[in-house]
Parts: structure tokens; sequence; C-alpha cells
């Protein structure tokens, strides 16, 4: 690590490398809709799609009148969208101010800058504090690029007269200009929406921006992508947590699960949600308490979410298509769902009820495989690719042995209690009035459910219009994307990768490999 010798003032150049951070977008398996209510759980798989912040000093000089600064710059640059925003943040109170903005403001990013900032400022001394403040004297240069997997590229490969297919997608460059849904449902009285494929965009561009300042203000340390599995202590990756919950729900207006945050940061898992008091206890919201006293009460309040490590079991690839129809509101989704809940507690409270109790059962059978696969590798290898090349009515006839048969009575009923899934996720779906499953994905789904070696599909999270998912067997993922491709369904680049929040070697959109990443340490 370089470190930084902070005192150097009066007209001194300082030299102070940027530091990039990512973090990973997610597929929530189950748990759609349960996940808001504690005790509920769901599984959620991060992703090997990733939104990167890179963080550097706007300014390389520091002029001698510069103590006096009441106010430092930021200039928040988004290449995808041709979109660039400048900021000024005071420095007494961390109060934000737009200067000027090329398009619509980006308040997930505006809420990053203010509560990293003060999460610095709350756990330093006060000498550390006084360097903190020369360095923000140099202000923010935050850049922001999400991988192509969270947006959608159709229109774009259908204009260059490809097939639909990873291939093609994978002929893009890297960090496309990203296109927008143009058809308006609302008689063109709204502005269009970046099309997108319910990766979790937001999350995990607040995550990365969160991750990316707190590492570059000396607040956290992070670990490198290839280190983040061996990383015992996750102190620093917990303060990348509140802070940017706390950033996610103020700028969404509301307090969510935080499953798609919890992802970001720590990778795959099962979880249950925070109790929401430990946000809007502190008023952020209501902007009724100071930020600098706030943002302390974040940082020691009782965060009572659980978080178990979980990813697929061996041998098993997650797919997501995109079958072209712009995606969904969630927010709108999950709204009518309420309503429906407290107008008939005693039926949704049933449906509530078996949809938990189907979700269990896949988590249990899934882990179950996991298990196998440690304990009997060999049959479970055996088993796993001998039915990737069939469908599921054919995997019993593979029963030759006890192990064995172990394992497809597993497969059987992981496949099973996915169907269950489906169908009170359709029922919830006609009795709220929303599409939670609509006919288009049902048809789809249950054709893939019946392919050589699938395992699982469904809609994940909330449902709705975005991208769809698989969960294959083996080799028998090349075989999904080309029957995909001919429903005019495309299949995705998007893999499970099980970590989280993480420090990058360099700019993502270039392919220099350097051997450092320097970091300003606060002594």
């Amino acid at each position: 690590m370089t470190f930084v010798n902070l005192n150097c003032v009066n007209g001194t150049k300082i030299e102070i490398d940027r530091v990039v951070a990512s973090a990973p977008g997610k597929v929530l398996m189950t748990g759609g809709y349960l996940i808001l209510e504690r005790p509920n759980a769901g599984l959620v798989l991060s992703t090997n799609a990733r939104f990167y912040a890179i963080v550097k000093p706007l300014h390389h000089q520091i002029k001698p009148d510069s103590w006096a600064w009441a106010w430092t710059d930021v200039r928040l640059t988004s290449p995808q969208l041709s979109r660039e925003a400048l900021y000024k943040l005071a420095l007494k109170n961390l109060i934000i101010q737009t200067v000027s903005t090329s398009d619509t403001r980006n308040p997930f990013v505006e809420y990053a800058v203010q509560y990293s900032v003060a999460a610095a400022y709350a756990t330093f001394d006060q000498n550390k504090k006084d360097l903190l403040h020369k360095l923000l004297l140099q202000g923010l240069d935050i850049t922001i690029l999400g991988c192509n997997d969270f947006y959608s590229y159709r229109n774009e490969i259908e204009r260059r007269g490809l097939p639909l297919t990873p291939d093609s997608l994978a002929t893009l460059p890297a960090f496309s200009s990203i296109t927008f849904n143009t058809d308006d449902a609302n008689g063109g009285n709204c502005k269009p929406e970046v099309a997108k494929t319910g990766l979790g965009s937001s999350a995990a561009m607040t995550t990365a921006v969160v991750a990316a300042l707190l590492h570059y203000l000396g607040a956290v340390k992070l670990s490198s992508l290839k280190d983040f599995k061996e990383r015992k202590d996750i102190t620093d990756l917990d303060m990348v947590h509140k802070i940017a919950q706390t950033a996610h729900c103020i700028a969404q207006g509301k307090v969510g699960s935080g499953f798609d945050v919890s992802s970001a940061v720590y990778g795959s898992q099962r979880y249950v949600r925070f109790s929401p008091e430990v946000i809007s206890s502190t008023q952020v919201a209501a902007k009724s308490v100071p930020l600098l006293e706030a943002i302390p009460e974040i940082l020691k309040g009782k965060w009572d979410h659980d978080r178990t490590e979980f990813s697929l079991p061996p041998l098993m690839t997650l797919l997501l298509g995109e079958p072209g129809t712009g995606g969904s509101s969630t927010p709108s989704m999950v709204g009518a769902v309420k309503k429906w809940q407290k107008s008939n507690p005693p039926k949704s409270l049933d449906m509530w009820r078996r949809l938990s109790e189907a979700n269990s059962a896949l988590e249990t059978q899934l882990n179950l495989l996991s298990q196998l696969a440690k304990e009997q590798w060999d049959a479970y290898k055996s088993v796993v690719e001998s039915c990737s090349m069939l469908r599921s009515d054919k995997w019993i006839e593979q029963a030759s042995e006890p192990n064995k048969e172990a394992v497809i009575k597993a497969l059987l009923g992981a496949k099973d209690a996915m169907q269950g899934i489906r169908y009170h996720m359709r029922l919830m779906g006609e009795a709220a009035g929303v599409p939670i499953e609509p006919e288009s994905q049902t048809q789809l789904l249950d054709v893939t459910m019946n392919w050589e070696g699938v395992l699982l599909a469904g809609v994940p999270g909330a449902g709705g219009f975005d991208a769809v998912f698989a969960v294959t067997l083996g080799d028998s993922s090349s075989n999904v994307t080309k029957i995909w491709g001919s429903l005019n369904v495309l299949a995705l680049l998007v893999k499970e990768d099980p970590c989280g929040a993480c420090l990058e070697s360099a700019d993502p959109r270039t392919n220099e490999i350097t051997s450092v990443v320097s970091s300003i340490h606060i002594e």
C-alpha cells in the first residue's frame, strides 16, 4: 500500500492513486415478498455481473487558502448514460447541493457520498479527522460503471442482425451505452426508464460507491476478489453493509428488506431481514437529526439480520434469460401485494404459510444435495452427469444403488418444491391483481422445466417481466441457451459468483494489470 503524507499543503501537489471497488448483482431464488417480513428467509445468489465505483481526487493541488473552505467539490460521472453531475459538499454538516447535472440526479450516489464521509468522521479521532478534512479538500471524483448484464441490449443485438445468444452479447463492448424503454403504458406522461434485467443495479451501485469511498477515506480495508473467500474478519464489510443499507433505503424512500444490498456486500447467502427500526429510529429519513449525529447511531445500532453462507450445490449452473419485455416495477408490485394482504388477512396468511413451506422445502433439498456432494462425491457426480442428459421423468431410472438413489430423490424433491413455489406465487399474483408470474413467463418456465438437465426454473424476486432464471445440471446449460434463443429469449452471460464487495486492481475499462492499488490510510 502507498501511504500519503496529507500534511503536504501550501500548493504542494499530492499524488493519490484511484481506488476501484466492485459489488455484485443478485438473483433472489426464494423468498419473494415473504422476505419483507421477519423471520422469513430468502436464498439469494450473487453473480459475476458487478457494478464498479472509481474514486480519485478531483484536484491534485491544495491551495494555501483551502483551510478556510467551507465546501468541497464532488463530480459524479456515469459514462454509460453520458451523464455528469457536479455537487458541493459542506464540510461542516455534509449537506450536498447540486451545482449542475447533465440530466437526472442520482440520489443513491448522493446519499452514499454523504453517509460514507459521515461514517469516516464517526470512526476517526480528532487527528485523523483533521487529516480527513484535508483529503476532502481535494474533492471527490467518482465514476460508476455497471456490467452489461444489468441492462437490456436486445435492441442493439437485433439492430446488428445478430442471433439472440450469449455469444452475441459477448461481442458488445464492455460497459456499453445503456438503452431505454421506449414503450410507455401511461400515455407518454412518464419519462422512459432504463431497460433492466432485474439484477439489483441500484443496490450493487450503492454498495460499490460506499465500499470505494470508505476504502479511499481510510475507514475500511477491502479484500481483493481472489482473497474474498479467505477473509476471516468481516468487521470492515459490516461497516460497508450498514452505510450502504442506509443510503439505499433513504434513496428509495422506504426501508426495504435489504437482501440485495446484503448480497452485494457479503455475496451469496441465506438471508433474514433486519428490523426496520435500526434505520427509521435514527430519524435519518426525516432529517430531524444532524447527519454527523445520526450516522454514529446507525453504526452502533442493533443490526439483527441473519446471514448464513449459501451457494448452489456443485456441478450446477445458474442461467438467466431475458424475455424481451423490458422488466417490471418491483415497488408497485410489492405495494399491490401489501394492499391485498391488509384487505384479506385470513386468506393471505394461509397463502403466505404455504409459500413459506415450499421455500423451506427447496432450501432443505439444496442443502442436502450439497451435503451428499461432500460425503458421496462419486455417486453425486455420476448422478448429476447422467441426469444432465435426461428429462426429469427419466431420472429415477438412474437409481442403480442406494447412494445414487438418495441424490436422485433430493433432485426430484428440489424440483417439486420449485413447482410448489411457482404455484403459490401465481395464486398470490392473481389474488393481488399483479403479474408475479405472467402467462407468457408461465409458458416459458413450463417448457424450460421439462428440458433435459434442468433442475429449477422460475421468476426471481418479486417476479414480473424481468429475466427468468434456471438452474441446470452438468453441461446441459448450453442446450438451454440454444433453445431459449429459438423462443426469442436472450440468455445472459450471468453466472453465480459467491463473492461480495471487494477491491479491484485497475479501472475495469482497461486491460492493464497493476501490481497494487494505492489507498489512503490516515494515521
